[in-house]
């Protein structure tokens, strides 16, 4: 992909040559020319503005000078082409592994050229007054081979520039949000970023644009990383397991919650299903807290957690959110789960350990129900006592006693 950009402060560009867009220049994935738009003024004082027709406050740049610059554009002006800000290292990352691990291509949206056979460039111009930069037309203008900027300062650009434009281009005057800028090189940026990173091979793992927010209509959920507990807080555990389908579910009600917490207006054209609909519907739902003393081993645990949402989602339980801290039995000799435990088998528990679980949801049903529900999904004969409470309580509670400490732990 080739971008040419058109301004006043060719120094404002700077940014293009760092991070994954200096690689990708590094690399020849991507050709950057940045134009002084001076170049083409004429006078002393190379003059790029006059007054508007009609009066008004400020200054519109003249059409005698962007004229010129757009024509020599068109015609193959390299203008000073961008370099990368430093040499990347040669190794690859953890994108590229992960793709390569999972059989993927490390692609983009879409190959470029795929415009219906028009050969005239791309040409976008910066403006509060065009259409709104959304996801999808990052993926449209990533299939570009050519892409101009014309980043215009003070009231804006000649109109005419734009209708004289569409002779050796394709114009597009758009806007990156409801406000306003001193001038078109941030938002050229903006776009340029989010455009260029779905250009294929830009990003190591194609996954990582596909489950961007907005990709799919939606906002994107959270993300966790090591260590699995920090400062008390832990990582949910459906993510800790390995289940993929029941990460796939738990990351899709995630997005649907925090799309309809923060932009509920983007679930009106979202491809919803049936379980995301039922979902939505919950999230007005109270919300409430089990918190159990559960007596099982590690691995039965990992193993329930896992269907956990899912299950209690069919039993009327919504948006589960799992955390769990095992206790540690030398510190609690006289656990009742435990007392209960070697009354019945004569003997002490081996493989079971004490799990402090905290399951918070949404449900319209009786807190004796959801406890009912949130026990019916554990392992026949599973040792336990707790109870639920409205609202939301600490994940990870300080006063857990005997907790084995796993702050910072992997």
């Amino acid at each position: 992909m080739r971008l040419d950009v058109i301004t006043i402060f060719p120094e404002y560009l700077d940014p293009l040559r760092h991070a994954l867009l200096g690689k990708a220049i590094e690399e020849g994935r991507l050709v950057v020319g940045v134009h002084d738009l001076r170049d083409w003024a004429q006078g002393v004082h190379q003059s790029v503005d006059d007054s508007p027709f009609g009066g008004g406050p400020g200054m519109v740049m003249s059409p005698q000078v962007w004229g010129p610059a757009l024509d020599s554009v068109a015609q193959g002006r390299t203008g000073t082409t961008l370099h990368s800000a430093e040499p990347h290292r040669d190794t690859a990352r953890h994108d590229d592994i992960h793709a390569h691990d999972s059989g993927q291509p490390a692609a983009g949206v879409g190959e470029p050229g795929e415009k219906g056979g028009e050969d005239r460039p791309l040409l976008i111009v910066p403006t509060p007054a065009g259409e709104r930069f959304t996801q999808q037309l990052a993926e449209e203008f990533s299939k570009e081979e050519h892409i101009v900027f014309a980043c215009g300062r003070y009231e804006g650009i000649d109109q005419r520039v734009m209708v004289d434009a569409v002779r050796r281009y394709r114009v597009r005057e758009v806007s990156i949000g409801d406000y306003v800028l001193i001038g078109g090189e941030v938002a050229a940026l903006v776009i340029a970023e989010a455009v260029v990173r779905l250009v294929p091979g830009v990003l190591g793992n194609h996954r990582s644009h596909e489950e961007d927010s907005f990709s799919d209509g939606l906002l994107e959920g959270p993300c966790y990383t090591k260590p699995r507990t920090w400062r008390g807080l832990s990582v949910p555990e459906v993510l800790t397991g390995g289940n993929h389908a029941a990460i796939g579910r738990w990351h899709r009600e995630q997005a649907l919650q925090r799309t309809k917490e923060r932009r509920p207006e983007l679930l009106d054209t979202a491809e919803l299903t049936a379980d995301d609909r039922a979902f939505v519907s919950s999230l007005d739902y109270p919300q409430v807290t089990t918190q159990l003393e559960v007596l099982i081993a590690p691995k039965a645990w990992k193993e329930a957690a896992q269907h956990l949402p899912r299950k209690l989602a069919k039993r009327g339980v919504y948006g589960a959110d799992v955390h769990a801290q095992q206790v540690d039995f030398s510190c609690e000799p006289d656990n009742v789960l435990v007392a209960e435990y070697e009354q019945a088998n004569a003997r002490p528990p081996v493989a079971e350990v004490v799990h402090h679980v905290v399951v918070s949801a949404r449900s319209q049903m009786p807190h004796r129900e959801v406890t009912q529900a949130v026990v019916g999904c554990l392992p026949r004969g599973t040792l336990w006592y707790g109870s639920t409470v409205a609202g939301v309580q600490a994940a990870n509670p300080s006063g857990v006693a005997c907790a084995l400490p796993e702050e910072d732990a992997e």
